[in-house]
């Protein structure tokens, strides 16, 4: 009998030799990241022949009851498990969105691959560089898509800015500072803990990372970092507080500033900025507003909603797109990632 998962090879790339062009099957694994990418992502996407097949918690502890409710709220009716594994021998889907608690990214991600689904998977893809390792390993011997779910270039405000970067609208690039700034709330328990939480900079500061990277358009060469835990409301290990400053190739600087600090008054949960400065001019991001200033004068930029996340992904993996976020670029990140965290807990520079 054939395997419906095996992928086989076209020249247009990897394909699903029972389903390309049919209804797709999707099922997700855990609920404590953005596994509401995929529901935004369907909802936005209806051309997307594909049914949500199965939920399933990928961690011990962890509840996917808020995921299912908005599951239903969305009119999608997904079979519940309480065991990953034996939703993916039941349902088989073709595709797998994988946010458990951040620790079992890596182990959830590389049995995946090793099955030859498709992924759709939370970052950081590891938390540690040995296991991104194995990871890459892994992808590379599966022949399956691996899509990670940086999401900030497909804020409106935020496509907007890199189109007109990619564009020449500031010239060439020579700074980018981008800012997560968060409400702290109170955190899951896994939160609490560096082994299973992973730090601040892998998690938030993955999407300032991105955003320098891909507005730069540089790589990566050198990076300093410092994190503090200070005042962070009795949430154990976890740090509230992080800068990074980046040295990229071409003598571009890239920093991050990373916090949970926002004020619970705050009109917003988040308070992303971002400012890319060239040699013709400079766009900065804020309340989600793009406001471009170079010789011609100031101006706010159209905001692009053109395309989703998980759409773009959805494409991929049926050979009709391609996501704006790499799996080479999501890999790099992670390193990024992690090289960061260990220059914060190490006090000294890191080079890659």
């Amino acid at each position: 009998m054939e395997n419906r998962n095996v992928p086989f090879f076209t020249p247009f790339g990897v394909g699903l030799s029972s389903r390309e062009g049919t209804n797709l099957k999707v099922a997700i694994i855990g609920a404590s990241g953005h596994g509401i990418f995929v529901l935004e992502g369907l909802r936005r996407k209806p051309n997307i022949s594909a049914t949500l097949a199965g939920l399933a918690p990928g961690s011990e502890g962890e509840s996917i009851t808020a995921l299912a409710e908005a599951c239903h709220a969305d009119g999608l009716c997904p079979a519940l498990y309480e065991d990953y594994r034996r939703m993916l021998d039941e349902q088989t889907p073709d595709v797998v969105a994988v946010n458990p608690f951040f620790c079992d990214h890596e182990k959830i991600t590389l049995e995946l691959l090793e099955r030859r689904i498709h992924v759709f998977a939370e970052k950081p893809l590891a938390l540690t560089l040995e296991g991104l390792a194995r990871l890459r390993e892994a992808y590379t011997r599966s022949g399956v898509h691996l899509g990670c779910m940086l999401n900030m270039r497909y804020e409106p405000a935020l496509r907007a800015a890199y189109n007109a970067v990619r564009s020449g609208a500031v010239g060439d690039v020579r700074l980018v500072h981008a800012q997560k700034s968060y409400k702290l709330g109170r955190r899951p328990e896994f939160f609490r803990q560096r082994a299973t939480f992973g730090g601040l900079i892998p998690w938030v500061g993955s999407h300032a990372i991105d955003l320098i990277a891909s507005m730069s358009g540089q790589r990566f060469v050198s990076v300093y970092a410092a994190h503090s835990t200070r005042n962070n409301r009795g949430h154990g290990e976890l740090e509230v507080s992080a800068s990074c400053l980046f040295r990229m190739s071409n003598e571009v600087t890239g920093t991050a500033g990373i916090d949970y600090l926002r004020p619970s008054a705050a009109p917003s949960h988040e308070d992303d900025r971002l400012r890319v400065a060239g040699t013709k001019g400079v766009i900065e991001v804020r309340d989600r507003k793009t406001i471009l200033l170079n010789s011609t004068g100031v101006s706010e930029l159209e905001p692009d909603a053109s395309t989703s996340l998980f759409g773009d992904f959805m494409d991929e993996v049926q050979g009709t797109g391609q996501s704006l976020v790499s799996t080479e670029e999501a890999f790099i990140n992670t390193e990024a990632a992690l090289l960061a965290r260990q220059s914060a807990d190490s006090g000294k520079i890191v080079f890659f």
